[in-house]
């Protein structure tokens, strides 16, 4: 048998609700966020964080706005148990941040957790024991009735232990661990055992916690479960239904995102999706969904850089590029059509009108990036890249004929570089093939007379040293054309010209474009001068001396 058989394994459950209500519903407002970034994201690294490293990240969490922060397992770790005990006695928890521990229904180590809480304003004690099948039959060896028996043991044991600490405000939570492998009914009946011993109210609730343990469904079969959960509970008024997702399909964002659908009121999680296996759901993925579908966070995401910085630090693990929100590259498009698409939506976007640009769901200067990295080049990239990017670094406002020439030799030297081309070197590019006006000819001078149409002298330095023409048309570049005609004999015909300042003031420069009909052949040039009919000159000039260098290059 081949070891890759996919017959060894069978669907994950899957339900039956007609009457489901949750893919009807829109999310109109951010979950209560649970960070587990200290507790299950620190147990799923090579190497745990150490207690200065923790605190950095609980100060990143603070920073963040996150209210309630799962700070360890302290009844399972000496550093743990530290560490919350640090947090307590240095008194870096703010009046508005719950912090949450996580325990096993087990006796001893349910007392030895609420030693470590001693003395805080308030906490959530949170309490698992797992409910699946292969869990109650392979792992323990237990029966439903005796897995059920086992969880009310642990609610009675947190409520007895909490009743010798009266000055901490207590909130209790409990997890049917392996939820999604559970059998719904059952599911509810253990919960509500739980809750049976507890006794919340609306005014107390308790936190009732659905993880998907291992994602062994899709996002919809997750949706339908909580929506099953939140409709059966009895005193449903008196619960806090949260969600705790893991990503070993993937879906973990988009489970929760159905689960608000279903019912769900609060969300945990890791920033950037730390965590067991594949990892948990991504905080910042999730909140930044929101944020991009109009709906306050009610998180400080506005600097992702530090986030990533702190993460990184804090964790050893890197972040790829193209991570969702966040990610170096997520708002750098390198594709031709996208960044043509990307520069026109620009050039027309106003501040006062909602954001509606191509390829960018939102505005990356909401996430503290600047539009220098929105468009970058290499052999992918189009005409559309190669304009954005000299005229957001260099000023060049470049005529479409010649964005498409341009962009030709751009691809070529990515192409051959095996990379990406930055914004000095497609400069480099323009100026060495458009802006010729230095060789084989060069202007050394020039003057206009009007009267009725203009009649120009130029200076002409070149190979066979200096020369004076003469011209005239209507304007200054007709009568440059002209004197060049009667020289040389060619037949030169003005097909389109461009002219744009860059800058403003006194010390603005001047960039013209020309295209010619030379002899039936198109001919680009360019320029750049403070003198705006020298501009015009030159850049007719540099169209001429490219003729020119192609009829030596022949010749030799």
């Amino acid at each position: 048998m081949n070891s890759f058989d996919h017959r060894r394994y069978r669907p994950g459950p899957a339900m039956t609700l007609p009457h489901r209500q949750w893919p009807n519903r829109t999310v109109q407002q951010a979950p209560i966020w649970a960070s587990v970034d200290l507790r299950d994201g620190n147990q799923a690294l090579r190497e745990p964080m150490n207690v200065k490293q923790k605190g950095r990240l609980w100060d990143l969490l603070i920073k963040l706005g996150f209210k309630e922060i799962e700070v360890g397992f302290p009844a399972a770790s000496q550093p743990d148990f530290e560490f919350v005990r640090g947090l307590i006695e240095q008194d870096r928890i703010p009046e508005d941040v719950t912090v949450q521990v996580l325990v096993q229904a087990r006796e001893e180590l349910i007392r030895r957790t609420f030693e470590s809480l001693r003395g805080a304003r308030r906490a959530i004690v949170h309490v698992y024991n797992s409910t699946s099948p292969v869990q109650r039959e392979r792992v323990f060896g237990q029966d439903r009735e005796g897995v059920k028996a086992l969880a009310r043991q642990g609610a009675e044991w947190v409520r007895r232990e909490s009743l010798r600490y009266p000055e901490t405000r207590w909130t209790f939570q409990y997890s049917p661990e392996s939820f999604t492998a559970t059998e719904p009914d059952y599911a509810v009946e253990v919960c509500a055992a739980v809750l049976e011993v507890w006794r919340p109210t609306p005014e107390r609730p308790s936190i009732v916690n659905l993880p998907a343990t291992v994602e062994v469904a899709s996002p919809n079969v997750f949706a339908d479960q909580v929506e099953y959960f939140a409709t059966h509970l009895r005193r449903r008024e008196c619960v806090i239904l949260s969600v705790h997702t893991h990503n070993d399909r993937g879906g973990a964002v988009a489970a929760a995102e159905l689960a608000l659908l279903a019912g769900a009121d609060r969300v945990e999680g890791t920033l950037l999706g730390n965590g067991e296996r594949t990892g948990n759901a991504d905080l910042l993925t999730l909140a930044m969904n929101l944020y991009s579908q109009g709906i306050d966070p009610d998180l400080n995401l506005g600097d992702p850089d530090e986030i990533v910085r702190v993460c990184t630090a804090c964790t050893g693990l890197a972040v790829h590029p193209r991570h969702p929100w966040v990610g170096e590259l997520v708002y750098t498009a390198f594709s031709g059509s996208h960044q043509d698409a990307i520069r026109k939506c620009l050039s027309v976007q106003r501040a006062d009108q909602p954001w509606q640009v191509a390829y960018l769901p939102i505005d990356p200067k909401d996430l503290g990036r600047d539009y220098q990295a929105v468009i970058r080049v290499n052999s992918q990239s189009g005409k559309g890249g190669v304009a954005f990017v000299l005229e957001r670094d260099d000023g060049l406002i470049l005529p479409r004929w010649l964005q498409v020439e341009l962009a030709r030799l751009v691809q070529r030297a990515s192409e051959a570089r095996g990379g990406e081309m930055s914004a000095a070197d497609i400069l480099a590019l323009f100026r060495a093939h458009f802006i010729v006006d230095q060789a084989p000819h060069r202007l050394l001078g020039y003057r206009i007379e009007r009267n009725g149409h203009d009649v120009i002298e130029v200076r002409i330095g070149g190979p066979d040293g200096e020369r004076s023409l003469r011209g005239e048309g209507e304007g200054a570049i007709a009568a440059f054309v002209d004197a060049w005609t009667r020289w040389s004999g060619w037949r030169i015909g003005v097909l389109d010209y461009r002219e744009h300042a860059i800058g403003a003031g006194t010390d603005a420069e001047a960039a013209a474009y020309v295209q010619l009909d030379l002899d039936g052949q198109r001919v680009a040039g360019a320029a750049i001068d403070r003198d705006t009919v020298a501009a015009s000159l030159r850049a007719v000039l540099s169209a001429l001396n490219r003729r020119a260098m192609v009829d030596y290059a022949e010749a030799a």
